[in-house]
Formats: C-alpha cells, sequence, structure tokens
C-alpha cells in the first residue's frame, strides 16, 4: 500500500468549482482508496492506495471528480519521501528575516525544460523571489500571495507546466499528517 498527498488545482476559489471536503472523501473511498483525509478546502487529500502508478492515480481522480461534479480539475500526486524533501530543500527558510508565512511551494506537474527557465524572468524592482527545484518552485512574497505575479497562471503560461500552490504552512502541515500515520 503506499501513501499519498493529492494537490487539486482551482477548486473553491472565489465560489468556483465548489466542492466540498466531505464529498471529496466520499469519492476517494469510492474509487477504493483507503484512510482519506481531507485538510482544508482548497483540495488537499492524503488517501492510501495499491497503484503505485501516480498518473493512472490521477486520471482515476479526475475522471472520477469529472463523472461526478461535472467538472475537470488538474491533480498533482506527491508522497510523503517527495515532502521530506520539500521541505529540507526549501532554500529560503534559513535565511535571517525571512517571514515563514510569506512562503509558498507552487507545485507543477512535471519539472519544467531546462530551456524554458530562461522565460522566468521578473521585473526588476520586484521583491518577490523564486527558486526551481525539479517539479516545484519555492516561493517568498513578501507582499503576500494576492499581490504577486508570480501565480499558477504565471508558471502555467511560462513553463508549459500545470501549477498548484500552498503556502508553507500547509505543505508543513500536510507533512505532519503524514508522518503520523501508520505504515
Amino acid at each position: 500500500m503506499y501513501t499519498y498527498i493529492s494537490l487539486l488545482r482551482g477548486i473553491n476559489v472565489s465560489g468556483q468549482k465548489r466542492l466540498l471536503m466531505s464529498e471529496l472523501k466520499a469519492l476517494y473511498e469510492t474509487l477504493g482508496f483507503q484512510q482519506v483525509i481531507t485538510y482544508v478546502q482548497s483540495g488537499n487529500v492524503i488517501f492510501d492506495s495499491p497503484d503505485a502508478d501516480r498518473l493512472e492515480i490521477s486520471a482515476k481522480i479526475g475522471n472520477g471528480i469529472q463523472q461526478t461534479f461535472g467538472y475537470r480539475v488538474p491533480i498533482h500526486i506527491r508522497d510523503r519521501i517527495d515532502f521530506q524533501r520539500i521541505i529540507q530543500g526549501n532554500p529560503f527558510i534559513h535565511r535571517q528575516g525571512i517571514n515563514l508565512e510569506r512562503l509558498y511551494v507552487t507545485f507543477l506537474s512535471a519539472p519544467p525544460a531546462e530551456k524554458s527557465l530562461t522565460n522566468l524572468d521578473i521585473s526588476a524592482g520586484i521583491a518577490d523571489e523564486f527558486i526551481s527545484n525539479g517539479a516545484e518552485i519555492y516561493l517568498h512574497i513578501p507582499g503576500g500571495y494576492g499581490r504577486t505575479i508570480l501565480s499558477n497562471n504565471f508558471f502555467e503560461k511560462k513553463l508549459d507546466r500545470v501549477a498548484t500552490t500552498r503556502n508553507w504552512k500547509t505543505v508543513n502541515t500536510l507533512f505532519d499528517l503524514l508522518s503520523t500515520r501508520d505504515y
């Protein structure tokens, strides 16, 4: 049995694609996943699956959401080892004076092509910072995520990858929830 986190993109944002977490949990259980728990309303689901193929799991969940709720939702699948690597690898957390409430992680559907990373120039004078690391991008947004140009849409357009972002507190809480599970 494998334990995963699925990160859904774009649900319960500004009244769009409304989805109760209790309904989402029930769907995952109907799809055959076990020990399903959700965290906050943005579509974070921890679950067990006998399947090791993340693309197949993502497709299964996506098709289930489409058939049950009538819309498509991009889904990113990660595991405990991924989250441990993400947390340990955040280059911003060791900087003096960093406000942890201004750190975010953007999860990509796949690592971007090296060539596309050159498209990520942002205007001079902006305090926002990002560091790409495989299929994740670490963000430091001093002015708050709602005010940055480094949005999911920005990264999707520049990198040709589907993106979803979580704040640092959520990333750590998901890892904590994973770490307390019985394996």
